[in-house]
């Protein structure tokens, strides 16, 4: 994929329900549901085969064993704005896969970093030479 590429999640591919919100909302909160809970199928979407390949990789916790996404929305008052909230957050996570991850270039420990290394073995060689058995003393 090409560097600064987008992958925008499709909307009819993701499932959006209103639940009740926990929280803010006064005597509202127990009569209208304004959370979101959105659920997005990672297998069944038509994102690139590498932008699902490390969103299954990633060790976050809302996706399941399953493949997939689950996102609860509820800081606003609002159901639209938890919508928008929730497909955001799930844009974000996308965007974050969609980017390849930077290849590790590997290094040589530096001269004074092995000089360092050297002098804590010797003093630890040291303290332990030091720690010897107890002779008692010939009376």
């Amino acid at each position: 994929m090409a560097q600064g590429a987008r992958c925008a999640v499709n909307p009819a591919e993701v499932e959006l329900s209103a639940i009740r919100a926990q929280g803010a909302g006064g005597q509202n909160v127990n009569k209208v549901s304004n959370a979101v809970h959105l659920r997005f199928d990672i297998g069944a979407s038509s994102l690139p085969a590498d932008v699902k390949q490390r969103l299954l990789a990633s060790r976050d916790h809302r996706i399941s064993a399953d493949g997939v996404v689950v996102i609860k929305a509820q800081t606003h008052r609002s159901l639209p704005r938890n919508e928008a909230d929730a497909l955001a957050r799930l844009q974000a996570m996308v965007d974050a896969a969609a980017e390849p991850p930077r290849e590790r270039r590997p290094t040589q420990p530096t001269r004074a970093s092995q000089q360092r290394r050297l002098q804590r073995k010797a003093l630890h060689a040291r303290l332990k030479a030091a720690r010897g058995k107890v002779v008692p003393a010939a009376e």
